[in-house]
This record gives C-alpha cells, structure tokens and sequence, in this order.
C-alpha cells in the first residue's frame, strides 16, 4: 500500500506546485566532468557569456539524487570546490553560485535517496537548506478515526464535529495477526537481503515484475516469486474472510524511519495491474494510514447515538460497498443530520504493530491512503501484498499473462529485484 509501495503504480492526488528548484548551468553537464577551473570543460563553461543563458529549469531528480550521481563523487567535488571558488567569486556567476555549489557537495555526501519529481525526504530538504522544494501537505479540516468493531469513522474530540459520524466500509484488520517471534524473524530475513533507496525517505525490497504504469508494460524475466517465507503468511490470510481467494502476486516490503523523514504522499494504488484488495502486514511500530478523498461531494454525517451497529457485506461474493441502510431510521431526525465536503475530511485508521490491514471496495478506489511523516515515531516495516486485476485473470484480455505471473509468484523461490 505504496503506503501500500513505491511499485504500486500509486497515482498521487493533485497538490498546489513547489518553488522552481534553480539550479546553476554547471550541474546540468555534470556528466562525468570535474568541477573546476583546471578541467577544460569546466572553464568553457565558466566563460562570462554564460552567464547571460540564466538559471536552468528544475531537474526531474531530487537535488540529492542529481548531484550524487556517479559523474563526481563527494569527495572529488568537494575538493574542486576550492579550486572552482576564485573563478567563480570573480565571475558573473557570484558567491550565490558559489554557495548552491558547496550545497551541491554536502548533499553528495549523503546516502544517496531515492526520491523524484515532487518527492522529497530529511535528506533532500537538509541538502536544499532553506530552499522549499517540497512544501508539507496541508491537512484536512475535520479528523475522524476509524473504529473497527463499528466500521464507523467517527470526529475526533478537537473537532468541532465532536459525536459525529458516518459509515466507512472497505477496511478489515486483524490485530496480532503475526506473534513477535515470527516478527523477528521476517525482519531478521529482509535484513539480510539489501534495501534499495525508494521515494519518500524510505528503503524497500520489492518481489514483483518490473513495470511501467504509463505505457503499462511489465517484464517478467527478471521476477523471481514471492520469498519463501511469505508460504506460510498467505496460508494464514485464506484464512480471513476477505481473503479466501487471495493470491498474491507482488509483495513490496518497505522500511519507514523518522531520521529519514519516511512518509507517503495520499495516493491510488494503480487499478490497470493490481487487484481489487491491497494487503498490508505492520511490523515494529503502531502507525497510522491516512484515507482523504479530493471530491467536492457532500458526506452524510449522523450523530454516533442513532447510528446503529453496521455489518459489512462479503466484499468479494456480495455488495463491496453495502453496510446497513439507516438513513430511513433517521429521516424524522432533521437535527441529528449535518453535511460536509469529503474534501474536508481525513480519517485516521490506527494500524497496531503486527496487525494485518486490507484495504477493498469504497476504501480501495474512492479514497485514498497515505502515511504522513510525523505518524512515523520509530522504526517500521509493511509488508504490502497485491492481487492481479480482472484483466490479468480468468477470462480477461491478458489471462495468460496472469497465469504466468501467478505461477512464478506462488513458486516462493523470489529474491528481491
């Protein structure tokens, strides 16, 4: 759950733009030139004429991806810098070029992120200093949290919606779902295997084809399966009620760390490959997973006392979206009904440390998921879990393909791509 993964194909909610990143002419060659006055290239550059061509349009990498790639190493233009200083001090280029450039070389000397575009993490940010790239998201006006025995998402006490509520179907979790000791060892396991830098702050390993969400293209030969220690984890989830069919074709694990400011921006979990549940284990620490919904449309709000118990529906034989129908119950309660924008409200979901979540139905394609940055106190591990789509299954337009991709995944012979 990109949360639920960065390979989940995730479709990022529309956000107000950050400040243009202006970086300096000279980073846009960096392909593999030293930067100072004793490399010719550096010195055609350095001409005063350039000055005139101005500031170079933002890059498609993070700063801290840009500069640290293996064109220069950190020490190698740290060291040009103080050959690079009195050229550049003298030049038309002024001490600000000369400041982003000793910028450039202490981000370079970090651990190298994964971050794109609009992503950003601690290590991006403290490498820009005071620049903003990446502004904070802007939380929504009303809070709820979800109560699991209810399947209500109900105002939270610094609200002024306090004793408000409505129904919110698609969501089951299972607490404790794995013991501590199975917990130490899945960590033990991926541990022991590399973690590949992802966006966000965050570090992953991913068991899945290779695929490209735009021109929705997968490649299969590098995809391995599933881990063979996940056998045992998907014997147990046929076991839930949500889960008697699932077969899992992808599993993304995802390391989050607060030194590392990990979060995930609200998102959709691409809908083209992956199915319709998503399937997440929490491992080291309690969370919480963010849904907010961007529609202008109005949410029915009741207050808690004449909302009576709701039952979800079987999300996959029955009605995804159906829970019990109390609106006539309170037809003739005028007072005790209030409306408001769905673009207003963000529910909590309180995700225990070792508990099994599922996102389906109204929470899978309606709402979105994220995990904001300051919900991540300590260290913490998902295991993400997906399904194929109907295309990819049994009578769709690429079922063969789809038996393909199941019968590598269910080999269990996976190691991390």
């Amino acid at each position: 759950m990109d949360e639920f993964g960065s390979s989940s194909g995730e479709r990022p909610g529309l956000r107000a733009r950050a400040a243009p990143f202006r970086a300096p002419r000279l980073f846009r060659f960096g392909s593999g030139f030293p930067l100072g006055s004793s490399s010719p290239h550096a010195r055609r550059l350095l001409r005063p004429g350039l000055a005139r061509l101005g500031p170079a349009p933002r890059p498609s990498l993070s700063p801290c991806a840009r500069v640290a790639q293996p064109a220069a190493g950190a020490d190698r233009l740290a060291g040009r810098i103080k050959e690079t200083r009195g050229v550049c001090a003298s030049s038309t280029f002024g001490s600000d070029w000369v400041g982003e450039v000793e910028m450039a070389a202490e981000a370079a000397a970090l651990p190298g992120c994964g971050c794109k575009g609009i992503r950003s993490c601690l290590r991006c940010e403290q490498a820009r200093g005071p620049v903003d790239l990446c502004p904070k998201l802007q939380r929504r006006k009303y809070h709820f949290t979800y109560h699991l025995e209810s399947g209500l998402a109900v105002a939270d006490y610094s609200t002024c919606l306090t004793g408000w509520a409505f129904p919110f179907p698609g969501v089951f979790l299972a607490e404790k779902f794995v013991n501590e000791e199975e917990e130490a060892e899945m960590v033990n396991l991926m541990d022991d295997n590399e973690w590949k830098p992802s966006q966000s702050g965050r570090r992953k390993q991913d068991y899945g084809p290779k695929v490209n969400f735009k021109k929705r293209k997968l490649k299969v030969g590098c995809f391995s399966g599933l881990p063979c220690n996940s056998l045992s984890l998907m014997d147990r989830m046929t076991q839930c009620s949500v889960l008697k069919d699932f077969l899992p074709v992808e599993q993304c694990n995802l390391d989050y760390r607060p030194e590392h400011g990990s979060g995930i921006d609200p998102h959709f979990d691409d809908w083209w490959l992956w199915g319709k549940r998503l399937v997440s284990i929490n491992l080291l620490s309690e969370t919480k997973l963010s849904m907010t919904c961007d529609s202008e449309d109005l949410i029915q709000l009741h207050l808690t006392e004449m909302v009576p118990n709701t039952q979800q529906c079987d999300p996959i034989n029955g009605n995804s979206e159906s829970i019990s129908d109390f609106h006539g119950d309170t037809s003739d309660h005028c007072k005790g009904q209030r409306s408001v924008s769905y673009n207003d409200v963000e529910i909590a979901i309180h995700m225990p440390r070792r508990s099994l979540i599922v996102l389906y139905g109204n929470a899978r394609y309606k709402w979105k998921h994220g995990i904001y940055r300051q919900d991540i106190q300590s260290r913490r591990i998902c295991c993400t879990f997906r399904e194929l789509s109907e295309e990819f299954g049994e009578g769709g337009k690429q079922e063969a393909l789809g038996k393909v991709l199941l019968d590598i995944a269910l080999s269990f012979k996976g190691v991390p791509g």
